[in-house]
C-alpha cells in the first residue's frame, strides 16, 4: 500500500486498513499486507514529517525506503519511460531501488513451509524466460 504525505492519507489509509480486515474477516483470509509505503514525500514541510511520524507509529510494518516527490519522478511516465530509466540516479529512482531490496529481503525472509504453497518452490516459466534474457 503506498501512503503520500498528506494528511488525508491517514484517515483513507485507516480506512483502507478497515476493508482489509472485513476481507480478512470473510473473502480471503490469507490476505496479508506486506508493508505500508510513504509516496509523494516532501521532507522540508512539517506536515509530511508528522504524517510520516503518525504512520510509523500506527503501522510498524512501514517501509523504510520514503519515495520523494520529484519532478524527474512527474516527468518520466510522460517520456513514456520508467524511473530507472530515464534518470537511474535521481533521488526517486533510488529511492524506488532502496525500497525494492527492502521487500525482496522481506520477500526472502524464511517462513514455515506450510505458509508456501507447493509452486512457490519452483520459478514460475514466465520469470525463468525473462531472467535468460540477456539486456538490450
Amino acid at each position: 500500500m503506498c501512503s503520500s504525505d498528506l494528511y488525508y492519507a491517514l484517515e483513507g489509509l485507516a480506512g483502507l486498513m478497515g476493508t482489509v480486515e472485513r476481507v480478512q474477516g470473510g473473502l480471503n483470509p490469507r490476505l496479508k499486507v506486506l508493508g505500508i509505503v510513504l509516496t509523494m514525500f516532501d521532507g522540508r514541510t512539517n506536515l509530511a514529517r508528522q504524517v510520516e511520524e503518525e504512520v510509523r507509529r500506527h503501522f510498524d510494518n512501514t517501509f523504510r525506503a520514503v519515495i520523494p516527490r520529484t519532478v524527474r519522478l512527474s516527468e518520466a511516465p510522460s517520456h513514456g519511460e520508467p524511473i530507472q530509466r530515464y534518470d537511474p540516479r535521481s533521488p526517486g529512482a533510488l529511492a524506488y531501488e532502496e525500497l525494492a531490496d527492502e521487500l525482496l529481503a522481506q520477500l526472502r525472509a524464511p517462513r514455515p513451509a506450510s505458509a508456501l504453497p507447493a509452486s512457490a518452490t519452483q520459478p514460475s516459466r514466465s520469470f525463468q524466460t525473462l531472467s535468460e534474457r540477456k539486456p538490450e
